[in-house]
């Protein structure tokens, strides 16, 4: 029960001060963990529960065939194999909650549920009982977390979060996010990959952080090996992965979904763009899907704002934040056929078609995700910024139209116009007319200021940084070392 974990475990250092809070409080408590698949959610309850009884379940996947009975099964035969105990069965969670109550002493013990969704698909009562059953242990016992777990996150905020039935008793709520750029490195770096700061760069841009994806990269195997492995391969991880997110996380109405992500795999799209495109009507029911991606991790709503008053906009903006959902829209669906037929044995990732020209938005985001360190690298306080996001000004017949990669704007009516590049080579002054043009037609009020910030990769001349055009000039590749405390 008290199992040592083998695998390599590196950040979350926040999560992990979270959670031992709860211990602190010397009563038993219910925890919410949610986020997207592969995020390494089991693992960082895993390493929690390492000086502790741990207990973990976890549903079937409820594929067709699966019945409430296999599910019971399930967690049967996981009380036995975790107490040693012969096999046995039941036909009601009541009757499994209570087998699994006479195993728990009175040490400290973490029991997870993991995929609780699929654990109550095939029986209603599911929850009703698991509420029953823990309202009774937590009297008799102070000694016990529960941490519920699930990838499908619409059903964990729908049934646990939101529900009066759970009401006052989670005691602790988390989403897990994609580790940061820091800690994806770092993680290379313990599972021995040995490459450059730009290969670094295009392995994140794919894999966006997922420690599951990174844990797939061998250090035998040269980058680009890795990575027609993985993408660009028969039954590559990457090829197959993007199906089964969809049928395991939306089940049925994964097609409406996939076609969302695809929309805005072309770009940030405000909500009458999405419902023009797929022929919805007004009234027809479009939002549930929409903010079924972003509770699942994989949509960002971006609200737009007035630079004048500091207030944001009625419209919003919704972007694919998901790096390796857009990359398989993006280069890996359009070449299934020749994928499948291992076509892409000899060829260079970069003569791949797209391949060069999304490197750069795949890296905008990662940034974007990594924001509180852009931030810090401008000098920034989070305390100081009114708002920040991609900023859209739409044309009118006064102004007109222009995309800021990310726009910070702080309290003291400066604004931060950040341009994100990624060009091995470099940068010539060419860049600082693309910024120019830039702040020429964004909309400013009086009494503002502009500072355009440059971040690179492949360096900059000598006269972008003579010019003194640019309020701060940051190489991206320090975003890999250690943070520095603010």
């Amino acid at each position: 029960m008290n199992r040592k974990n083998t695998k390599v475990f590196i950040g979350r250092e926040q999560e992990l001060d979270r959670l031992n809070g709860v211990v602190m409080l010397r009563r038993s408590a219910i925890v919410v963990i949610k986020g997207r698949r592969r995020v390494g959610k089991t693992r960082l309850v895993a390493e929690y529960a390492k000086d502790k009884i741990f207990l973990p379940f976890a549903g079937m996947a409820p594929v067709d065939g699966v019945s409430a009975q296999d599910q019971y099964d399930a967690f049967a035969n996981t009380i036995s194999t975790l107490f040693h105990i012969p096999p046995f069965t039941f036909t009601n969670w009541l009757d499994g909650f209570a087998n699994l109550s006479m195993h728990l002493g009175d040490k400290p013990t973490v029991i997870l549920f993991d995929e609780i969704s699929w654990m109550g698909s095939k029986d209603s009562t599911f929850l009703p009982k698991l509420k029953m059953w823990w309202d009774k242990l937590s009297e008799q016992k102070s000694n016990i977390i529960l941490i519920l777990c699930g990838s499908v996150s619409t059903w964990i905020e729908k049934n646990i979060i939101k529900s009066t039935a759970f009401f006052g008793r989670v005691t602790l709520h988390m989403t897990l996010n994609p580790l940061s750029l820091h800690d994806s490195h770092k993680l290379l770096q313990k599972l021995n990959i040995k490459c450059s700061a730009y290969d670094i760069f295009r392995i994140l841009s794919i894999t966006g952080g997922i420690p599951w994806y990174l844990e797939n990269i061998q250090a035998n195997q040269p980058i680009d090996e890795n990575l027609k492995r993985l993408c660009f391969s028969p039954n590559g991880l990457l090829v197959d992965e993007f199906n089964l997110i969809f049928h395991d996380l939306f089940d049925r109405r994964g097609a409406v979904y996939k076609k969302i992500v695809a929309i805005l795999a072309q770009g940030m799209r405000d909500y009458a763009q999405i419902r023009e495109v797929l022929h919805y009507s007004e009234g027809g029911g479009l939002y549930p899907y929409i903010d079924a991606l972003i509770t699942s991790g994989y949509v960002t709503k971006h609200q737009g704002w007035s630079i004048s008053t500091g207030k944001p906009s009625k419209k919003s903006l919704f972007r694919l934040s998901d790096n390796y959902l857009r990359f398989y829209i993006k280069v890996i669906e359009p070449h299934l056929g020749k994928i499948n037929n291992n076509a892409f044995q000899d060829i260079s990732l970069s003569a791949i078609p797209g391949w060069n020209s999304l490197m750069g938005l795949q890296i905008e985001n990662l940034l974007l995700v990594n924001r509180r360190q852009v931030l810090q690298a401008i000098g920034v306080h989070p305390q100081d910024v009114l708002l920040d996001n991609p900023f859209l000004q739409h044309a009118t017949k006064s102004q007109e139209g222009v995309q800021i990669d990310y726009l910070v704007q702080s309290a003291t009516k400066t604004l931060y116009l950040c341009e994100f590049k990624f060009n091995r080579n470099e940068l010539k002054s060419d860049v600082i007319k693309d910024v120019q043009n830039k702040t020429d037609k964004l909309s400013v009020p009086k009494g503002f200021s502009i500072c355009p910030v440059l971040f690179h990769f492949g360096g900059v001349s000598d006269s972008v940084i003579d010019s003194q055009f640019f309020y701060r000039i940051v190489g991206i590749s320090d975003f890999l070392s250690e943070p520095q405390l603010s």
